[in-house]
């Protein structure tokens, strides 16, 4: 059984109207931060559903942008998001879409490096602040954000994942949720675990020596309490 906290029951700590559309919204920020990297110079934001409705007079835009520059939702300094992305130079756009068979509280980040290299993420603000992260870079991914999370980019052979909940298992880690996505067999595939501890610094450099991983992302919890 699910246990309920004090956030699930009475809301997040937040600045703004809504914790589905600001709370929720700045977390999902934040994830797509840790995703992509901080070397950001424009983020467009695909807003499906009551985010491309409401998404000015929620402050979800404020929200949004706020957690790409790395601010908590009860940050005071979010109202004035925009304008402080606009003097560090970071170009922002939004864009109404339908992303299809989504949750009405989606959006699809396109996070630009000054590489001209661009990251795609997209999650949903799920209710009380809490959000799930569904796609990274066009493959179906599914976690949460609350816990400490490895996402691993990675060749579909026999193996792989055992190497890496082996590596895991040696430095102590345990493994809370993990799941395995792949669009077919053999080719590219994605890991996703959610564990129970704080990951170490050298854990990406330890999973980058399985032969079979491409890219190793680590993302700490981006919800209070957790």
């Amino acid at each position: 059984m699910k246990k309920y906290g004090v956030f699930d029951l009475i809301g997040p700590v937040m600045i703004g109207p809504s914790s589905s559309h600001t709370a929720g919204a700045a977390r999902l920020g934040k994830v797509a931060r840790a995703i992509a990297g901080e070397d950001i110079v424009k983020v467009e934001f695909l807003l499906h559903g009551s985010f491309a409705k409401t998404y000015k007079g929620h402050g979800t835009d404020r929200a949004l942008v706020a957690g790409i520059l790395g601010m908590e939702p009860s940050d005071v300094r979010l109202r004035k998001s925009l304008e402080i992305a606009k003097e560090m130079g970071i170009i922002i756009n939004f864009k109404e879409t339908d992303l299809g068979d989504q949750h009405p509280n989606t959006v699809k980040f396109l996070i630009t490096n000054s590489k001209d290299e661009v990251c795609e993420v997209m999650g949903s603000s799920i209710g009380g602040g809490s959000i799930i992260i569904t796609e990274v870079n066009g493959q179906e991914v599914e976690f949460t954000g609350e816990y400490p999370t490895i996402i691993i980019s990675h060749r579909d052979v026999p193996g792989a994942v055992s190497m890496v909940t082996t590596i895991l298992f040696e430095i102590n880690i345990n493994i809370a949720f993990m799941k395995v996505f792949r669009e077919e067999k053999g080719k590219e595939a994605t890991m996703v675990f959610e564990v129970d501890s704080t990951l170490p610094s050298d854990i990406r450099e330890k999973i980058k020596l399985v032969s079979a991983v491409k890219k190793v992302i680590t993302i700490n919890p981006v919800k209070e309490g957790v």
